[in-house]
């Protein structure tokens, strides 16, 4: 079979309908995750994405594993882009760099705040002679306030914001999430922004500076935890697998392995008691409500176990199943991935990374209409677009002076 590269990619992208972004350019000025991922969903729908890295490339490039010389870390995070390496201390670089932004719909960067100013690359110097520019500023706090100048990562935003609080067993140590939400949340968060304001200038506004920052964000996807606390002046607590609100809701054991089941209504609850055969439950006056079984679902969670401890996980599964009681096993990320769902979806594609070497990524997850998800460029080498874009930016510079 034919391995794809980088023209086939774009010979298929031509189909009847136009992405979302088709002809929206966006000059991106980030490292490592939340703000290549932002630019990546962009890109997604079709955006033009210049990836403007130093003359040694987004860190996120010597992240592994790396196959044949390249990240495949990085690959994950930018598809659909195009490379320009510049050193933005340089005068002429820097010129160059000015140049992209005057052209450019969107601006995407997450340095520290203030360093892109001190540039002559911020927002104030553009925005009187380019009023529709939409200018996303990520940052570890905000562009402003007392802690505005520190750096932050994922995992120190975790700490701060709370998630970390939450996250883990009952009486295990802080432990953070397994996936970086801080940076992924920003970054869609980020995304999200700038599609609100494409939307007001196509409809003839002005765009504007957009400021997101990781503690916000990550307080922003807590909305259940932060209004508990509101609520009830307590702050939440870690639970493990189990649910504050919901039971049984949480991870079980059988007799050969783990599985997690949310049985989170009345209906379910009484196709859970009668799965296992203790139709007695329903008239325990700990588990009538899902608020009562809430509050006792400790002394739920052992009486379940014990119940579960004869049985398979995969017959479990599939009387749960056969019920519409959802449940799960426990994956792996190899395990998740080859879930026939995915692979109906077509969410793993085929890439060929700079190297030549055929690799995998996860796709966009997004579908519109019956139009699936395109890869129209693979993740570019560093620098790999420098003449194209040139040529471009000198083209568009004559345009305007005509």
């Amino acid at each position: 079979m034919k391995t794809p590269n980088r023209q086939d990619y774009a010979q298929k992208d031509r189909g009847p309908a136009a992405a979302p972004f088709q002809g929206v350019r966006v000059i991106e000025f980030c490292n490592v995750a939340a703000g290549p991922f932002c630019g990546m969903l962009l890109a997604d729908m079709g955006a033009d994405v210049v990836k403007v890295e130093s003359r040694s490339g987004d860190t996120l490039r010597q992240w592994p594993p790396i196959v044949d010389g390249f990240s495949e870390n990085f690959a994950s995070l930018n598809r659909n882009k195009r490379s320009i390496a510049l050193d933005l201390k340089d005068p002429e670089d820097r010129d160059v760099a000015k140049h992209l932004i005057a052209a450019a719909d969107v601006v995407i960067e997450n340095n520290r705040p203030g360093v892109m100013a001190r540039l002559g690359l911020g927002y104030d110097a553009f925005a009187q002679d380019h009023p529709r520019l939409i200018y996303c500023s990520l940052s570890a706090f905000g562009q402003s306030g007392p802690r505005a100048g520190d750096g932050g990562f994922d995992v120190t935003v975790q700490a701060m914001s709370g998630i970390m609080s939450v996250t883990g067993e009952a009486d295990g140590a802080p432990v953070k999430a397994g996936v970086p939400v801080s940076d992924f949340a920003t970054g869609l968060y980020g995304a999200f922004a700038v599609a609100s304001l494409l939307a007001r200038v196509r409809a003839g506004g002005e765009g504007g500076h957009v400021d997101v920052s990781m503690l916000g964000s990550s307080l922003a996807i807590s909305a259940l935890q932060v209004s508990e606390f509101f609520g009830s002046g307590r702050d939440p607590v870690r639970l493990g697998a189990a649910h504050p609100r919901n039971a049984p809701y949480q991870a079980f054991r059988a007799g050969d392995g783990d599985f997690v089941l949310a049985a989170g209504n009345d209906k379910l609850w009484r196709s859970v008691c009668e799965i296992v055969g203790r139709i007695d439950l329903l008239d325990d006056s700990r588990f009538r409500s899902t608020r009562d079984r809430a509050a006792h679902q400790g002394e739920l969670a052992v009486i379940l176990n014990a119940a579960f401890a004869g049985r398979s996980v995969a017959d479990l599964l599939a009387a749960f199943e056969a019920a519409g009681v959802p449940c799960s096993r426990i994956n792996s990320y190899s395990e998740a991935l080859a879930e026939p769902q995915v692979a109906h979806m077509g969410w793993v594609r085929e890439v060929v990374l700079p190297t030549g070497k055929a690799s995998r990524i996860f796709g966009s997850p997004i579908g519109i209409g019956n139009t699936p998800h395109r890869i129209r460029h693979a993740p570019p080498a560093l620098d790999a677009d420098r003449e194209d874009i040139l040529r471009e930016l000198a083209a568009t510079r004559l345009q305007a002076a005509s």
